[in-house]
């Protein structure tokens, strides 16, 4: 697992390092900064796009060839097209350089899948929780180091996120073991390597289709922060970058907090069930507060009720992971960074018009935290998919190592199985 979070540092500092600068990138090249405001919501828009249509494929192809090369392949691809942004003279080549981004960052997935690989089902939920926190220490640092350089240069922390992703890649080839052995791969197949081969899949394993639901909807509520958080908490209470950047550090270092030192010890002791229910009780809840706070003393105290939501993505890969075969960790994971994408396109459309609308003179009541409230109705309905979907199954604390067992089309949910050291058994 150290070898895994190293490299999920090493990518996220790259993608971090941008994060402050691109926007301005952007709207350098533009006519107007209106101009340039539209420009880079389209640019967000396709860097989705490309995570929807090409996480499946990045999946499958880690299924066939191995983790470490799909990742090798990825640190130096993003590498390149970090310099490419770097250079880019004008619009049309800092498009392309995003759309090789969203291409190549879909390698989350193959993380994901690569931590199924060396992780037994009852460590899972854990393992996934530190991937979180490895990669919210990459985000916190990442934003800030390119703050700090973007001071001396606008290009310059492209050529610094290049040169991450590029020791991320030497590492890999390096230093990174294959996690996947041979007898565990299968044949590559196109009919698998896209979205509509994902949601095959996600059709084929009992629970499997409704712990995506699950996913879906809360991945749709949560977009409501990076489509309107900044833009909210300006209009609300004058924020400018120094006090945007210092909450969305408290954000990052509650999450580290959460899914590096709190997710093992919870899920131990109440299961991924309610790990998962309660994180997304605590989602909603922090919208319904961020919608309402009249003060910024408010809108902060949300942001540490907002802290259990950590808990929902290492319970639901965990109670996912379980349902599939080895040879099908890395679709399922592409099937999981293909709906995170699907809502990266859908929610900031959906979020940033309801808030247009509602600070608008046209605006039955000016209310300015509906997409919070919004955003709240879907985080509280993943929680009832999840309660209905999850009752009965394989979510408690384990009395021992977990199995599953075929049953013909597919996996059936794992069954605690307690060991009593009876070598017949």
């Amino acid at each position: 697992m150290a070898f895994i979070y190293v490299t999920i540092v090493l990518d996220t500092l790259g993608f971090g390092i941008t994060i402050p600068v691109l926007p301005r990138l952007i709207v350098s090249f533009a006519p107007n900064t209106a101009a340039g405001a539209e420009i880079f919501g389209l640019f967000v828009t396709i860097w989705s796009l490309m995570q929807f249509l090409f996480a499946p494929f990045i999946g499958v192809l880690s299924d066939r060839y191995g983790r470490r090369p799909v990742l090798i392949l990825s640190g130096f691809g993003l590498g390149v097209d970090y310099m490419i942004m770097a250079l880019a003279p004008d619009l049309s080549w800092l498009l392309l350089g995003r759309i090789l981004s969203g291409i190549t960052a879909s390698s989350y997935a193959t993380a994901g899948a690569y931590v199924a690989d060396v992780t037994p089902v009852e460590r899972r939920a854990a393992a996934f929780g530190a991937v979180g926190a490895a990669w919210g220490l990459g985000f916190i640092l990442g934003p800030g180091i390119g703050g700090l350089i973007g001071g001396l240069g606008v290009h310059l922390p492209f050529w610094f996120a290049a040169a991450f992703s590029l020791t991320s890649a030497a590492y890999g080839l390096f230093v990174l073991p294959e996690s996947l052995p041979p007898e565990s791969r299968q044949p590559f197949a196109w009919r698998r390597a896209n979205p509509a081969g994902s949601l095959k899949l996600l059709r084929s394993h009992r629970d499997l289709l409704g712990l995506a639901a699950v996913n879906f909807v809360q991945f749709l509520g949560f977009q409501v922060l990076p489509s309107v958080f900044v833009l909210y908490a300006g209009y609300r209470y004058g924020w400018g970058p120094v006090e945007v950047g210092l909450s969305l550090t408290v954000v990052g270092a509650l999450n580290i907090t959460v899914q590096g030192g709190l997710v093992k010890r919870f899920i131990k002791r109440f299961g991924e069930r309610k790990a998962l229910i309660t994180a997304l009780v605590a989602g909603t809840a922090s919208f319904i507060v961020w919608g309402l706070a009249s003060t910024p003393a408010l809108f902060v105290l949300a942001i540490v009720v907002f802290a259990p939501i950590g808990f929902a993505q290492p319970s639901i890969q965990s109670l996912m992971t379980r349902r599939v075969r080895p040879s099908e960790q890395g679709q399922l994971q592409g099937a999981n960074a293909s709906i995170a994408g699907l809502t990266g396109i859908l929610g900031p459309l959906l979020f940033t018009f309801i808030f247009a609308f509602f600070i608008s003179p046209s605006a039955p009541v000016a209310l300015p935290g509906m997409p919070f409230f919004v955003a709240a109705v879907l985080m509280l309905a993943s929680a009832f998919l999840a309660v209905r979907v999850t009752s009965g199954s394989a979510g408690a604390p384990a009395a021992g190592p977990t199995v599953a067992v075929p049953d013909g089309a597919g996996l059936k949910p794992a069954d605690p199985v307690t060991d009593t050291g009876d070598p017949n058994e």
